[in-house]
């Protein structure tokens, strides 16, 4: 046994094996204990961990087998990357219909998870791209699903954590675009009040919304930050892209404490680049500003970090997302990386989806101990009240009443569940015995 493999959130790393795998025509490995595919590890929590079990390797399963450049549909491995798909496919004009918030994400990953973007409010969750996928049993048989084909474990592995068998291929529906370019505008808004009515008015001209929130404001000023809106657009022929660089280590201390923090915050709401209304982005930096750097999770020290991303009820939004930002900036806890967007009416397909309708917050908050863990479950408390959810890749520590709240599919979801398949997040949120 060994730690060979960590969450992104870097938390301490149960005792687990890692199997690499290398074709998608193998057996399942004949290993004792339980199994859990896993990609590039850009989970927060333990939902891509399985302590005392074995994790599954995907990223040996790397072949594109088809691509039709006058129909967009594209058939890989699931450990293809969408950073992968995206060096194919844009300069044929394609590009991934929903994006989150890294390209280095395998597409079984982003199946497992059904992964979103920007435009959720347009694009719905990856499993409205997903045409099919091929899934391995550990009984030796291997079942094509799609929204017509076994269509409950498809519903069950769309954001199924990985839990219902090995995806060994899927195929895509990509979105037609001009080129790699986004062009929009950015502007500072000073309250929840205008950042829901910036969102509904850009919603209805604006592929991809997003907002960066000042964690640390307090009184009149909570809730202000940054409005990004944009499309798809044509640009220059060619770019530069930006040379990226890695954190060479990681720092004995967390980076992120309160006076950095405020420091940050206040800075970078101010700059003037926060306000740009005919801005010209590349993919890149407007998709994935923070995958320039490197094994960015450093930065939270050796104690590893929680991310807490949660969805509310539009009904109830700017009331509970206020309250959670009053309680943060209280807490001293926060840090930079604060998002918040609004999610469409699209119905997810997944029966473990995250997305549903309503205003989605996501935040990092430095693991100081019980101090950070209390303040998540006062977040946890106010998610559960307004009948909201959080969401399983980004968590490491909601309850099991928690999640059953939060999704009320499980038990059904559970009778699909692979026999040999498990993970730490599942034996947690089911009071299995770990």
């Amino acid at each position: 046994m060994s730690r060979q493999a960590l969450s992104w959130g870097r938390l301490p790393a149960p005792e687990q094996r890692l199997i690499k795998l290398g074709s998608r025509f193998d057996a399942l490995p004949t290993t004792t204990g339980s199994l859990l595919p896993y990609g590039l590890g850009r989970s927060y929590g333990d939902s891509c961990l399985n302590g005392g079990g074995a994790l599954l390797g995907t990223r040996g399963l790397d072949r594109y087998i088809a691509f039709d450049r006058d129909s967009g549909v594209i058939e890989v491995e699931a450990g293809v990357s969408l950073g992968e798909i995206i060096e194919l496919a844009l300069p044929q004009g394609w590009f991934p219909a929903a994006l989150p918030g890294t390209r280095f994400v395998t597409v079984g990953g982003a199946i497992a998870n059904d992964v979103h973007g920007k435009n959720h409010h347009r694009a719905g969750s990856f499993g409205h791209q997903l045409l099919g996928f091929e899934l391995l049993r550990s009984d030796g048989q291997v079942l094509h699903c799609s929204p017509t084909a076994n269509a409950a474990l498809f519903a069950a592995t769309v954001g199924g954590l990985g839990l219902t068998g090995l995806i060994r291929r899927a195929s895509l529906q990509l979105l037609r675009v001009p080129g790699p370019w986004i062009r929009g505008s950015s502007e500072r808004f000073g309250s929840l009040a205008e950042f829901f009515a910036l969102s509904a008015e850009a919603e209805a001209a604006s592929a991809y919304t997003v907002a960066w929130i000042d964690s640390s404001a307090t009184g009149a000023n909570t809730g202000r930050g940054i409005f990004i809106r944009g499309n798809h657009a044509e640009g220059p022929a060619s770019y530069a892209a930006p040379r990226g660089i890695r954190l060479p280590i990681t720092p004995p201390l967390s980076l992120i404490n309160p006076l950095t923090l405020a420091a940050f915050n206040a800075l970078y709401y101010r700059r003037p680049a926060a306000t740009a209304r005919d801005a010209l982005w590349h993919w890149q930096p407007f998709f994935h500003p923070l995958d320039a750097v490197l094994e960015w999770n450093r930065i939270y020290g050796p104690h590893g970090f929680y991310q807490y991303q949660c969805v509310v009820p539009m009904q109830d939004a700017e009331t509970v997302i206020g309250e959670m930002l009053r309680r943060i900036a209280e807490s001293k806890l926060g840090s930079f990386l604060v998002v918040l967007k609004t999610f469409g009416n699209m119905a997810a397909r997944g029966m473990l989806s995250f997305p549903r309708p309503g205003a989605t917050l996501a935040i990092d908050f430095p693991n100081r101990g019980a101090q950070t863990l209390a303040l998540l479950d006062s977040l946890d408390a106010m998610t559960m009240a307004a009948g909201g959810a959080v969401y399983p890749a980004k968590d490491a520590r909601m309850s099991a009443a928690a999640f059953r709240q939060y999704f009320p599919q499980w038990q059904a979801f559970a009778g699909h569940v692979d026999p040999r398949f498990s993970s730490s997040f599942w034996r947690r949120v089911t009071e299995y015995p770990q």
